[in-house]
C-alpha cells in the first residue's frame, strides 16, 4: 500500500502542484469533511504515476501546512536569518494566495521543476 513510505521530492512537488490548483484550494478552504477532495488529489497523483491514497495525501498536506506555520511563528520571533523547510517557497506562495505560474514556482524560480514533466495543463 505504500503506507509509511517516504515521499520523494517529485511526489511532494506533484502534490503541491495539484494543491496550487485554484479549484482545489477553494474546496479545501471551507471544508471540514474533506475526504472527497483528497480522493480527487490522489486520483490526480495516480494519473502522474504516483500511488498514494487519500489519507496519505491529507497527512502530507497537513504536515506541510503545520511545518510552514510553525516556521512562520518561529521566524516572527527570531527575525533574520530565517530557518526554512523543504518546499517552503512553494507552500508560502499557496498559503499567501500568490499564483504559481505554469513553469515557475510562483515567487521564486523554475529550477525546482528541472528534470520533471510540466503538469500545468492538467490543473486547468
Amino acid at each position: 500500500t505504500g503506507a509509511g513510505k517516504h515521499w520523494s521530492d517529485n511526489e511532494v512537488r506533484a502534490l503541491i502542484n495539484i494543491w496550487s490548483d485554484e479549484k482545489i484550494q477553494q474546496m479545501l478552504e471551507g471544508a471540514t469533511r474533506n475526504k472527497e477532495i483528497f480522493e480527487e488529489i490522489a486520483r490526480r497523483l495516480m494519473k502522474r504515476g504516483i500511488d498514494r491514497d487519500w489519507k496519505q495525501c491529507r497527512t502530507k498536506y497537513k504536515n506541510l501546512k503545520y511545518e510552514y506555520r510553525a516556521l512562520q511563528k518561529e521566524n516572527e520571533h527570531l527575525g533574520n536569518p530565517r530557518r526554512k523547510m523543504r518546499f517552503y517557497d512553494e507552500v508560502d506562495c499557496i498559503l499567501r494566495k500568490q499564483p504559481l505560474g505554469p513553469l515557475s514556482w510562483g515567487c521564486e524560480s523554475s529550477s525546482l521543476l528541472s528534470g520533471t514533466k510540466n503538469f500545468s495543463d492538467e490543473i486547468k
